[in-house]
């Protein structure tokens, strides 16, 4: 396992890598290990994404969690740059409450390369964020992205 800092406008995030996936974002400060090709490559594509000049991410990931987390992961990797979605949307098409949507979206164990930040409230209200400085870093992340017009 290693971990690779990435200085961005958004924060310090940390990336780990585990077995040949990105397993971890956080927003931090401690690197561990060497860094990888792999780690390399998600250094790349986020300072692509930082700078406006990326809007996708072509990097394994593996979500640790129950399948319905994976289910919430990889349904929120669906939404295109610079769309939202709701919670509500999101568990309408898993058979799922809105509730337990979110509580998978604040699990989030990759944010930024999993977009759990695209995710609404009901209504497209700005909600909670995990990473970062909380609603402050989902607000810089949804406004890079020209999300949401109500936003800017």
């Amino acid at each position: 396992m290693a971990t690779l800092i990435i200085d961005t406008q958004f924060g310090q995030l940390a990336v780990t890598e585990q077995d040949g996936a990105i397993t971890r974002l956080t927003w931090g400060d401690t690197a561990d290990g060497e860094p990888t090709a792999l780690l390399l490559a998600a250094k790349a594509q986020l300072q692509a994404y930082a700078a406006g000049e990326g809007q996708a991410f072509d990097l394994p990931l593996r979500v640790i969690g129950s399948p319905f987390q994976q289910a919430v992961c990889d349904a929120m990797r669906e939404i295109p740059h610079g769309e939202t979605r709701t919670y509500g949307e999101i568990a309408r098409a898993l058979g799922q409450s809105a509730q337990a949507v979110g509580r998978a979206c604040g699990g989030n164990p990759i944010p930024i390369l999993i977009p759990c930040h695209r995710v609404m409230g009901a209504g497209g209200k700005l909600t909670g964020f995990s990473g970062g400085t909380g609603v402050e870093t989902k607000l810089a992340l949804l406004r890079h992205e020209g999300a949401g017009g109500f936003l800017i």
